[in-house]
C-alpha cells in the first residue's frame, strides 16, 4: 500500500531532519576534536553516523512504500559552543525535537490508518528513549566535571562500547 502524499511529505521532511542531525553532530565532534578530546569527538562521530543511518532508513522506507523522495534544503548547522556543556545542551535539545518530530509521525500515521508506518516508526521511537537517557546522563557528568572537561573525557573512554554501542536494535537493523 503506498504511502499517502501528506504521509510520503511527513517521511521526507523527518529524512531531512535526520540528514540536519547527523551534519550537527559533525559539527559537535569538530568542536570536541580542537579541544583536544578525541573520546568525546569519536562518540559524536558515531552519533552523526548513527543520524545518517536513521535519515537512510526513512529513504528506503519511502521507497520501498512505492513513496518518492524528495529531500528538503537543510539548515547551517551551528558550528561554534561557548563549552561542552554548550555542545551537549544543544545534543540533548535536539533529540528531544527529534522525539517530537517521529511522535508527530506517528499521529499522522495512526490519522491515517496507516498500521505499516506506525509499524516502522516504533523502531525510532525505542530509539529516542535511549538516544535521550544517554545525551541527558553525558549532560550531568558535563555539568558535574565543570572545568575539568578531562574528567568527561575519562567518562567517555570508559563508558565508551557502552555510548557508541548503537540505539535499540542498531545493530539488528544493519
Amino acid at each position: 500500500m503506498p504511502l499517502s502524499k501528506k504521509l510520503n511529505a511527513a517521511v521526507n521532511q523527518q529524512v531531512g531532519n535526520e540528514f540536519g542531525a547527523s551534519l550537527q553532530y559533525v559539527c559537535i565532534a569538530n568542536h570536541f576534536a580542537e579541544e583536544g578530546l578525541p573520546e568525546c569527538c569519536a562518540f559524536f562521530t558515531q552519533q552523526g553516523s548513527e543520524e545518517h543511518t536513521h535519515a537512510m532508513r526513512f529513504v528506503k522506507y519511502v521507497l520501498d512504500s512505492g513513496g518518492h523522495v524528495e529531500i528538503p534544503a537543510l539548515p547551517a548547522p551551528r558550528h561554534a559552543f561557548k563549552s561542552v556543556v554548550d555542545a551537549i545542551e544543544l545534543s540533548l535539545s535536539w533529540e528531544k525535537e527529534v522525539t517530537g518530530q517521529i511522535n508527530r509521525l506517528m499521529e499522522l500515521a495512526v490519522k491515517e490508518n496507516d498500521f505499516l508506518t506506525q509499524n516502522f516508526l516504533n523502531w525510532f521511537l525505542t530509539e529516542q528513549v535511549e538516544e535521550i537517557a544517554t545525551m541527558d546522563t553525558l549532560l550531568k557528568v558535563a555539568q558535574r566535571a565543570g572545568a575539568n572537561v578531562l574528567l568527561l573525557e575519562d567518562f567517555v573512554a570508559r563508558q565508551g562500547a557502552k555510548l557508541r554501542g548503537g540505539g535499540a536494535g542498531e545493530a539488528a537493523a544493519e
